[in-house]
């Protein structure tokens, strides 16, 4: 899929006159992004300024967000930019938001896993997903900060026990895995592999027997890349020598995916994307699972089946669930302690 983000670059980037975007040709449209002067947050801060979609944007965390807001509110693009720090401008931050990112938590470093960050991320969202119930229970949420196959869960339990959970807009953000899983086969916009499951190491399930255009790889080759989809987190964070973890990469993904969310709430027909949201039997037996979403005016449409398996791939598929389960029930645990 070719990035409708940079596309919207390209379409700002016209002069004065051009036929293009107009403001009065798509409705007001609020996103919060919490966790904004982070790693991850700042780059999405900038990628969301860009997007024509976006009419409000506000930039939250606990620290540092005004300057973040100031410098990316001098972008001459159509939203306008807030910047709101601390829990006391929290509940302004969220209120009348359609669309609520959550990048917050502390990055991965060498040798952690995505579940040696639950500790601290868990508690982070916890809270975060509290105010959300409060101030804009209708928003859809979009869950970056790791580990996602509990935190999503996590998030369920909080908006059930304030009477706010609509499953159809809590999304777990899995687009990076897709991202990885195009360039490692192709390195090219214009192809499209699903990528099902979770969204930590064995639980990534890249579906390279669906992939379009069709390329004949040999066995090897289909191994070879799905190790490298369901490591790339690890790839980036030893790179970076522990100086940090998959950000632009993230910023990137979390913004394709906001604007995919975006798309469908305003209507534009046939968005599907790949998302870790409340699954049916008809997917698996697990209550959260990956797999491609058609997204609409009320966040889920339809959540699409898995399709063919390659032997390989439903191979994968059994070996994933164990890991993903445990992963879900210890989000639950932790909601309801």
């Amino acid at each position: 899929m070719r990035s409708s983000v940079l596309r919207s670059v390209k379409t700002l980037a016209k002069p004065a006159g051009a036929r293009g975007y107009s403001s009065e040709s798509v409705p007001d449209r609020k996103v919060a992004v919490l966790g904004a002067a982070g790693g991850i947050g700042q780059p999405l801060a900038l990628l969301m300024k860009l997007n024509p979609l976006v009419s409000r944007l506000a930039l939250y965390d606990i620290a540092n967000t005004p300057g973040v807001a100031a410098d990316v509110g001098h972008i001459n693009t159509r939203s306008e930019v807030a910047g709101y720090m601390g829990n006391d401008q929290l509940g302004q931050a969220l209120e009348d938001s359609d669309v609520v990112i959550i990048p917050a938590g502390v990055p991965r470093k060498p040798g952690m896993t995505r579940d040696d960050l639950f500790n601290i991320n868990a508690g982070i969202v916890k809270d975060l997903c509290s105010a959300i119930a409060k101030y804009c229970p209708n928003a859809i949420v979009n869950m970056i900060s790791n580990p996602v196959n509990s935190t999503v869960p996590i998030a369920a339990e909080v908006f059930k026990k304030a009477g706010t959970y609509n499953e159809k807009k809590l999304f777990g953000v899995t687009t990076l895995d897709v991202v990885r899983a195009k360039t490692f086969y192709a390195g090219k916009a214009n192809v499209n592999v699903p990528v099902v499951g979770g969204h930590a190491g064995i639980t990534i399930l890249p579906l390279f027997s669906q992939a379009t255009p069709k390329a004949n790889l040999a066995d090897e080759d289909i191994k070879a890349l799905t190790k490298r989809t369901q490591d790339g987190g690890t790839e980036v964070v030893e790179a970076k020598a522990g100086k940090g973890s998959a950000t632009l990469s993230m910023a990137y993904a979390g913004a394709i995916f906001a604007d995919a969310c975006l798309k469908g709430l305003n209507g534009v027909p046939d968005v599907v994307e790949c998302s870790f949201v409340q699954s049916t039997s008809t997917v698996t037996e697990l209550p959260f699972f990956a797999s491609k979403v058609r997204l609409g005016k009320n966040g889920v449409e339809e959540v699409l089946g898995l399709g063919p398996l390659s032997d390989f791939e439903q191979e994968g598929l059994e070996k994933l669930k164990p890991e993903l389960k445990a992963s879900i029930e210890k989000g639950v645990k932790f909601a309801n302690a």
